[in-house]
């Protein structure tokens, strides 16, 4: 009779401990689980603000040097049809150099100067951020010239009613 029962109790102390053991496991795992699944919605949304924020200037940054590659490799007689004056022409010719002198990795710099700049900008409340104010407009303005560029081209091309772009995103 005793014999039964400590094999009773052997077993339901070993089936405490192997509760015990697979309560930690899945307690573990579930932790694991949570804290990946945290870091892919966290990964997400980061990706989906960046998106929005950089993918109407990442597009007009492409159309600058589409349109001004696209001109500067025209022969020069069918440059001077569709671009009246010497002067507008030069002024594609230099949009086209200063937009190809800067890299990729260098635009995506600008962006980010230009994003970085903004919010300091945006959150300046206090009377020290609003003395730095004029220093962070200038390196904000300075680094907004992808944005300018696009406008730039813009420009260009009203003055130029031959040469046809249409612009599908709206601005």
């Amino acid at each position: 009779m005793w014999e039964n029962s400590g094999e009773e109790f052997d077993e339901s102390s070993e089936l405490d401990r192997e509760w015990q053991r697979r309560r930690e496991q899945y307690h573990t795992h579930g932790y694991r689980e949570g804290i990946s699944a945290g870091k892919e919605a966290s990964a997400q949304e980061g990706f989906n603000i960046g998106f929005k924020q950089s993918v109407l200037v990442g597009y007009n940054w492409g159309i600058v040097r589409g349109v001004t590659s696209a001109l500067a490799s025209l022969p020069d007689g069918l440059k001077e049809r569709l671009i009246e004056t010497q002067e507008k022409r030069d002024e594609f010719r230099v949009l086209y150099e200063s937009v190809h002198s800067i890299s990729t990795v260098d635009a995506l710099r600008l962006f980010n100067d230009d994003l970085v700049a903004k919010k300091a900008l945006e959150g300046s409340e206090n009377s020290e951020a609003s003395s730095r104010l004029p220093s962070l407009q200038e390196q904000s303005s300075g680094s907004n010239r992808l944005e300018n560029y696009f406008v730039e081209l813009q420009s260009l091309l009203s003055d130029c009613p031959a040469l046809d772009v249409h612009f599908p995103v709206n601005q």
